[in-house]
């Protein structure tokens, strides 16, 4: 007698490497990761190392930027910027989308080509944002005492500055072009298998931090246990979160052609509680990191008054974080899942839902689903974000920074459409699958 529950088969590892073009892509992936991992070891010229690691070791904000560059600022490798530039350029040029028609036409009706010429616009933005950022960063770092030679007190060192923001700029175009390379011939999307890689990278330190810290008494055992219990849970919420859908059933219009009837099946439309994946939380994450930014430039007054309010450790930061990941979530969902376009869709192939006349009737009904659905996934991804970071503060651990919502949630959301993907090559190559 069969057993009905899903077991993990013992042989998936031998399956993936059999199945024809699936070893290559996992080959190409793991080869450019580990480019990507070499170059994060070499530092930028010019700097003293121990002043840097000073600099960049009081965590909060700047443990979250080191997160997302895989451990190269505290470092100040050549990847020190890592992959912002690029994701707030993105987030730029799709909020210019759905407002500048001729952006909207290359995206909804360019094919493409209009998606290449997307795609270069970006590029071109993202060296402009990393320019910004570089400078800032290496100002930052004369301003510390860090840059050799250079005193703060001294006339700024334009050699190093102009030297820095090249190199880091450099870095992070040739960082992209490695996303795209693991998007178009390797496994997952190459952007988030990168900042994947480069929160994986980092777990050692955080748990050597962690055992220093507790052997030091700055924190205690049954603390550090409750905060991995949280994050367990949060796993599996995530898990339950991702995979859930709200399925709208469809029905295809029967037609006769001669003596033989087409359509008349039943479907449906999924529409997922958490839409946008780990995107809302990932551009949250990335606009707060301006502030972080501009204090460069900004010595003393109004300005740097507002962005220190909303600095990691303040509490306006969660305030700012939850608005933003509600903003991103029904920007993302709005751009990805048009109740419009999707009855226009039905209507033409001669499909509807049941109870609802075609066109308007079915876009309205479609639309009020979204915004609930969107509601909810947007609640529970701001939780997401709350919950470790009360934690961290009602617990006193605060060398899991890293480990907090965003890693959690681009950890699981990588690792989930990383099995997807592996599950449908072997699935297309006539192989099992992962679980049977």
């Amino acid at each position: 007698m069969k057993n009905n529950k899903a077991l993990v088969r013992p042989n998936i590892i031998a399956d993936m490497f059999r199945a024809s073009g699936l070893k290559e892509k996992i080959f190409f992936t793991l080869m450019v990761m580990f480019i990507f991992r070499l170059g994060v070891h070499i530092p930028v010229p010019g700097l003293d190392l121990a002043v840097v690691n000073k600099f960049f070791a009081s965590g909060g904000l700047l443990a979250l930027v080191d997160m997302f560059s895989g451990g190269a600022l505290s470092k100040f490798s050549l990847f020190a910027m890592g992959i912002i530039p690029y994701i707030n350029a993105s987030i730029i040029i799709q909020l210019m989308t759905s407002v500048i028609p001729k952006l909207e036409e290359l995206q909804k009706e360019g094919g493409e080509a209009g998606r290449k010429q997307l795609a270069q616009i970006t590029r071109y933005l993202t060296i402009i944002l990393g320019t910004l950022q570089s400078t800032g960063m290496a100002i930052a770092l004369w301003r510390s005492g860090a840059v050799i030679g250079s005193p703060a007190a001294g006339m700024p060192p334009v050699f190093f500055i102009v030297n820095t923001v090249i190199t880091l700029v450099a870095g992070t175009i040739f960082i992209t072009w490695l996303g795209e390379q693991i998007t178009e011939k390797g496994i997952g999307n190459g952007a988030s298998m990168l900042i994947f890689a480069g929160i994986i990278s980092r777990f050692p330190d955080y748990f050597y931090n962690t055992f220093q810290s507790v052997e030091s008494g700055a924190a205690s055992w049954f603390a550090v246990i409750m905060l991995l219990a949280v994050f367990l849970a949060l796993i599996v919420g995530i898990i339950y979160a991702s995979e859930g859908a709200r399925k709208i059933p469809v029905q295809s219009a029967k037609r006769q052609v001669g003596n033989k009837v087409y359509g008349g099946r039943s479907s449906y439309l999924p529409f997922r509680v958490n839409q946008g994946g780990v995107m809302p939380i990932i551009f949250a994450s990335s606009v707060l990191m301006f502030p972080a930014t501009i204090n460069q430039f900004v010595g003393a007054g109004f300005i740097k008054t507002i962005t220190d309010s909303i600095a990691y450790d303040k509490p306006l930061y969660p305030l700012f974080e939850c608005g933003l990941i509600f903003f991103f979530t029904f920007f993302y969902a709005s751009i990805t899942m048009n109740p419009i376009d999707i009855a226009n869709n039905l209507k033409r192939y001669g499909s509807f839902i049941p109870g609802y006349r075609p066109g308007k009737p079915t876009a309205d009904f479609l639309e009020g689903i979204l915004n609930r659905i969107t509601l909810l996934g947007a609640f529970f991804i701001s939780m997401i974000a709350l919950v470790p970071m009360l934690a961290e503060r009602v617990l006193g651990v605060n060398t899991l920074t890293g480990m907090g919502s965003t890693s959690l949630l681009i950890m699981v959301g990588v690792a989930v459409d990383l099995f997807n993907q592996l599950q449908t090559h072997l699935l297309a190559r006539q192989y099992d699958g992962f679980v049977k």
